[in-house]
């Protein structure tokens, strides 16, 4: 007889407690092979599919697309030793007539039906066996029970333990929730579920709509203790215009950079090069790639490789701040990000150790990043861990900026748009391409004459790229 295997959201590092069901990849009903992505999840960092570490069949899955869970609640059942679908099964609650007093066991290494991975690509070795009880009670019990009962593998089975008593709007009628934190997080500001209505798929219940709720509530009982003549003005400002939820990529946006504001005293310096002659080295290295089929070199990896050689001169601005020890940590190895509009936002993939590559290594990997970030498929890893920030805004046809630096990093260079001007060159008046580039600095690291002295060096290097030979 085959076991039941229950897989529950695995930590996705980089201290996420919760993700979003984005896409279901199985349904109840699958056969599914070790390791095989089941479902597809957005992060506050990026999407990310989600492998399960058992192969057999689906027998329940725990989620609606668009619910969110924290990590650690269930996402699946898989019935291990069968590869046929189970019959007469609740799909609510995951029980079947084939698998009463089934077990639950976790990955172990040397068990041929599991992979003894929690995420692929993120893994970590496998846990010790342990063998633990489910309880075939309803869907909202089996996801949030956190209680189960040691046996060992040849134990027979005992009978299921009922189930907690519900909560009070549980008991009440059903409601299309999911999430066992957003049930706590009703409870907890005394929220009649029922009367809140979902905005997840056929009509799921999602956190956003709860806290949406729960501060509607909070302001209309402060409107209700405050003079009549302003609740009705306030009422009437709540509800103009669309809102929009802080939340995923977008939400994890807007609390890093308003943390970096709150944090960092920055402050931009900026300056006007001709960069004529970095955009014919750059067509000068094309030629010299020989088929057409060769990588070209873009202007972008050619900026990377000046910021790195930059930052060797002036290792201030590759720094962060220790707050609480109120210490500045220059760092030795140069991990730079850029920045990459997507369909879902901005990210900025990082290309680790650059400070060791050359222009051809840097414009493969920036490819490589940009095209899998096109596609949501950055993991958290690719996104995390740089050191500064190169950021082209001239692809959006502007000249110049002052960005936000991407906390924790002391620095960020801008690049603007590349077009022909009028310039006085060698002492006449010609049309020459003219770029704006500038950077926006922690002014706790370094003052501003270090500030200058790194931009005066990147614009030196794009007016003159022979420049660059003397630290090659």
């Amino acid at each position: 007889m085959p076991q039941v295997f229950e897989f529950r959201l695995p930590d996705l590092g980089e201290g996420l407690t919760e993700a979003e069901i984005v896409r279901w990849l199985v349904e109840v009903g699958d056969v599914v092979a070790i390791d095989q992505p089941v479902v597809e999840v957005e992060t506050a960092k990026a999407m990310v599919e989600v492998p399960c570490p058992y192969g057999g069949v689906v027998t329940a899955r725990f989620g609606e697309e668009g619910a969110e869970l924290p990590v650690g609640a269930p996402l699946l059942t898989v019935a291990v030793g069968s590869q046929e679908p189970v019959t007469g099964q609740d799909p609510a609650s995951g029980s079947s007539s084939g698998s009463r007093g089934a077990t639950e066991t976790e990955p172990a290494s040397g068990n041929d039906s599991a992979s003894g991975n929690v995420l692929v690509g993120y893994g970590t070795g496998a846990p010790a066996a342990r063998r633990r009880r489910v309880r075939p009670a309803s869907f909202s019990a089996a996801a949030t029970s956190t209680a189960t009962a040691t046996a060992p593998a040849s134990a027979p089975a005992k009978a299921p333990v009922e189930p907690p008593v519900p909560a009070a709007e549980e008991v009440r009628g059903p409601v299309a929730v999911i999430s066992p934190l957003v049930r706590k997080l009703a409870r907890q500001h005394g929220l009649d579920l029922r009367l809140v209505a979902g905005s997840g798929r056929d009509g799921l219940i999602l956190r956003t709509d709860v806290e949406s709720a729960i501060k509607v509530a909070e302001e209309e009982q402060v409107a209700a203790e405050a003079p009549a003549s302003r609740p009705a003005a306030g009422s009437a400002s709540r509800q103009a215009g669309e809102r929009i939820a802080l939340r995923g990529v977008r939400g994890a946006v807007a609390d890093k950079l308003a943390r970096s504001r709150r944090e960092i005293p920055d402050a931009t310096c900026w300056v006007d090069a001709d960069a004529t002659e970095l955009m014919a080295a750059r067509a000068a290295m094309n030629k010299a790639g020989g088929s057409a089929a060769a990588p070209k070199v873009s202007v972008l990896a050619l900026l990377a490789r000046i910021c790195t050689a930059a930052l060797a001169r002036f290792p201030e601005l590759n720094s962060t701040v220790d707050t609480e020890a109120r210490e500045i940590v220059r760092l030795s190895e140069v991990h730079l990000g850029f920045a990459a509009q997507t369909e879902r936002g901005l990210v900025v993939p990082v290309v680790r150790n650059a400070h060791s590559r050359n222009v051809e290594s840097v414009g493969a990997e920036i490819s490589r990043l940009t095209e899998v970030a096109r596609t949501g498929k950055l993991t958290p890893a690719d996104l995390t861990g740089g050191t500064f920030t190169l950021n082209n805004y001239g692809v959006f046809g502007v000249d110049g900026s002052t960005p936000i630096i991407n906390h924790p990093e002391a620095a960020m260079l801008g690049v603007g748009r590349i077009v022909p001007k009028p310039w006085v060159h060698q002492g006449e008046l010609a049309v020459r391409q003219v770029v704006q580039l500038s950077l926006t600095f922690d002014h706790r690291v370094c003052d501003g004459g270090t500030a200058g002295g790194f931009l005066r060096y990147v614009a030196d290097c794009v007016e003159q790229p022979a420049v660059l030979l003397r630290t090659l």
